[in-house]
């Protein structure tokens, strides 16, 4: 996969060259390149904001900026062109694993109120695929950490990315529900005992209780999971425990008693 990232803090995406992701480019997996705004700027100054159209607070990115940096970079090619905005669709594991199978990503990474809404506009004229992403109900100060962790969730899933690529079967939203807790040696760490059927050796009720467990918790923190039938596979025994935690299972939907 071949990733393009448009910032005015180019130097931020050096992150992406630890771990994994920093083996995954060695190994020609990914190509990762990082492309100044500025560069794309006219004047001394290099100038890429102005005040907003109407009035208020804080500067937008100038379109004509954007327009010559993707310009450059699209050519003629057929990128996903995505931007971080906290006005758009939620980015989901769902959204990770088809965002994963293309070819060429284009991350813009917008900075201040963000950049002139034209020229997304202009982009689909152009026939360009375009898309705005959201990582979570809160603000950034720019979009260079949203595109880092979107990044994360994408290339992850790529083949060859991951060592082991059973460990990505096993995780959180892949299944619908969280993930288990974890545990490691000692058995005993400073008097606190991890669960004991993890050391049983029966791998039938090793995968029950971490089943349970992962069911628990979602019940806990992430119900709306639930309710939004994320776990269709429900078993018998899931079934069971779901009504002893308090749902109605007996409708279209699971819902939560109160």
């Amino acid at each position: 996969m071949r990733i393009d990232l448009i910032s005015i803090f180019p130097s931020y995406f050096d992150a992406l060259k630890l771990g994994l992701f920093g083996k995954a480019v060695e190994k020609g997996a990914l190509e990762v390149n990082s492309i100044d705004l500025r560069d794309f700027a006219p004047g001394a100054h290099r100038s890429v904001d102005d005040s907003p159209l109407g009035g208020g607070a804080g500067m937008v990115m100038k379109p004509e900026v954007w327009a010559k940096a993707l310009e450059e970079t699209v050519g003629e090619g057929s990128p996903l062109i995505l931007y971080p905005s906290a006005s758009s669709p939620l980015f989901t594991q769902k959204k990770a694993h088809e965002t994963s199978k293309e070819k060429w990503l284009v991350v813009c990474c917008g900075r201040y109120e963000g950049i002139d809404e034209r020229v997304w506009g202009w982009c689909r004229s152009k026939g360009w695929r375009t898309e705005g992403f959201c990582i979570g109900d809160y603000i950034l100060s720019g979009g260079e950490s949203a595109a880092c962790v979107m990044l994360e969730a994408v290339c992850r899933l790529i083949p060859g990315f991951m060592g082991n690529a059973e460990s990505l079967e096993e995780e959180s939203y892949e299944k619908g529900i969280l993930e288990h807790d974890q545990y490691t040696r000692p058995f005993v760490w400073r008097g606190i005992k991890a669960p004991q059927v993890l050391i049983s050796g029966d791998h039938g009720k090793v995968g029950r209780f971490r089943r349970e467990e992962g069911l628990k918790k979602t019940d806990r923190f992430r119900p709306d999971l639930i309710e939004k039938l994320w776990c269709r596979d429900l078993g018998k025994s899931d079934a069971g425990l779901l009504m002893e935690l308090g749902w109605d299972l007996t409708g279209e939907h699971p819902k939560k008693e109160d």
